[in-house]
């Protein structure tokens, strides 16, 4: 298994040879930090509607959020349904980012799709019409069950942890997920890039957003009837924000506390 696991470790040290370019596009880096620097916790929303096709667009847009090893364990729920709505907004505790917001999406972080999104990774890799270098193919076959495998009850979590710290004796490794919790934090990771695809892409679209952890997250699980291997990350509402629907100036620390070169 060792030998299998450094050939299948050879994508991350070697250039892969993909048959593959793309240009970089030109961008509007002042139209960017505009998106940026006006994107805020909205508490308060107008009566207007936000159009079906901007949230459908950024929706699509939040699918394009960077993610772990392109596994994408996300799921986002646009709660449409009038009465689920109304009660989603209750299990938000009541706070008016739910109550007043024209619409909720609840984001989900699954800690048991990864097996299934592997599968159509290697999939889509069979099927280009352009070669696939064997080091990705053996990533996603051979290392990826081994990274993310957590065996019956959890099993594996112990010996896997006691594996990657002997194969680190030797080379630097990665250390999980080993086990449920490094599991969780792996699946909320990429879950929230994607929400801040969503927050951005609805600020760029002129509406504006709230992400809300101040809710039930057992109870929106059960609400939209997700099995247990789905954790709701957060709530977020969209809206035309209302003229009080900014509760203050945005308040950011000294960079100094936060930024660093080394």
């Amino acid at each position: 298994r060792y030998q299998y696991m450094t050939k299948a470790t050879e994508i991350f040290q070697k250039v892969p040879a993909f048959d593959y370019s793309e240009a970089a596009a030109d961008t509007d880096p002042a139209a960017f930090e505009t998106v940026v620097r006006t994107r805020r916790s909205t508490r308060v929303y107008t009566d207007e509607p936000v159009p079906e096709e901007v949230m459908r667009r950024c929706l699509e847009l939040t699918l394009l959020a960077p993610n772990s090893s392109n596994l994408q364990p996300w799921e986002f729920h646009w709660v449409r349904d009038a009465e689920k709505k109304a009660e989603l907004a209750r299990l938000c505790l009541g706070q008016p980012a739910a109550t007043t917001a024209q619409e909720l999406v609840v984001c989900v972080a699954r800690l048991d799709t990864w097996d299934r999104n592997r599968k159509l990774m290697l999939t889509a890799m069979e099927r280009s019409d352009r070669e696939t270098p064997e080091s990705a193919l053996k990533y996603y076959r051979t290392l990826v069950p081994l990274a993310y495998g957590q065996g019956p009850w959890g099993i594996f979590g112990p010996v896997k942890k006691l594996l990657f710290w002997f194969m680190a004796l030797r080379k630097p490794m990665p250390r999980g997920p080993a086990g449920k919790a490094d599991l969780r934090v792996w699946a909320h990771k990429s879950t929230a890039l994607g929400c801040q695809n969503l927050m951005l892409s609805l600020r760029a679209f002129g509406y504006d957003s709230c992400p809300m952890e101040g809710m039930d997250p057992l109870r929106v699980r059960k609400l939209l009837e997700l099995p247990r291997a789905a954790e709701v990350c957060m709530v977020i509402s969209a809206g035309e924000r209302a003229k009080n629907g900014i509760y203050g100036e945005q308040i950011r620390f000294d960079p100094a506390l936060f930024l660093f070169e080394v």
